[in-house]
């Protein structure tokens, strides 16, 4: 790649991403080595973003949905459907979903929402939020105990696991949280959403909560 090229890739993290100002690229490689540690926390700024508004009993909605994304809308409230390495769509309320998808997929996938649900002739919206929110990953053995200190929803196993969601509050900070299970180390890997302006305190805080558990950047 041209020098031109990458400066151009740099720029474009920037503007899309809160918490560049961080130098979390220089400390992820400082810190490479995250063995023995409690709590490991990254940033994924580019996640595709769209969120989705229609009547899940139309079964013309339905068939929009699946033929521009591959899936379902979820009808079980705080549920998660699809695969964390290609798109997603995550329950939010009985008439509100969204689609999380990967930054090649998310023009590709709007536009055919958009289309299918234009064809459908649907009382509906269609609206890409990618740069309204970005996505803090916190991962490790510890990291339930980590969320735990902010947010007052059951974190624990049997009530919170793997394909599951919430709309709540971390140190004062409204997100959307996720989880997912760590193909490597099979641990809890929780995925926190919050508005932009909003990423930097979630994150100086997620960092402040890990302190005594060992914390490092991915």
């Amino acid at each position: 790649m041209t020098k031109k090229g990458t400066e151009s890739m740099i720029d474009t993290y920037r503007l899309r991403s809160p918490l560049a100002h961080l130098g979390l690229d220089a400390r992820a490689r400082a810190e490479a080595d995250i063995s023995g540690t409690g709590v490991i926390i990254s940033e994924r700024p580019q996640a595709g973003l769209i969120n989705i508004r229609g009547d899940v009993s139309d079964a013309r909605f339905v068939t929009a949905i699946e033929k521009s994304i591959k899936l379902s809308p979820p009808t079980v409230p705080n549920t998660v459907v699809g695969k964390p390495s290609t798109t997603r769509l995550m329950w939010l309320a009985p008439d509100e979903w969204m689609v999380i998808t990967r930054p090649s997929g998310a023009e590709r996938a709007l536009k055919a929402l958009q289309k299918n649900l234009k064809i459908a002739d649907l009382h509906s919206s269609v609206t890409d939020t990618t740069e309204a929110r970005t996505c803090i990953r916190v991962s490790g053995p510890r990291a339930r105990e980590v969320i735990s200190k902010g947010c007052s929803i059951d974190l624990h196993p049997s009530a919170f696991g793997p394909g599951q969601c919430a709309q709540t509050v971390v140190s004062r900070v409204g997100v959307m949280l996720a989880q997912t299970a760590n193909s490597k180390t099979h641990q809890p890997t929780y995925e926190l959403y919050p508005l932009r302006s909003f990423a930097t305190y979630l994150w100086n805080w997620l960092e402040d909560a890990s302190d005594e558990y060992g914390v490092k950047v991915e």
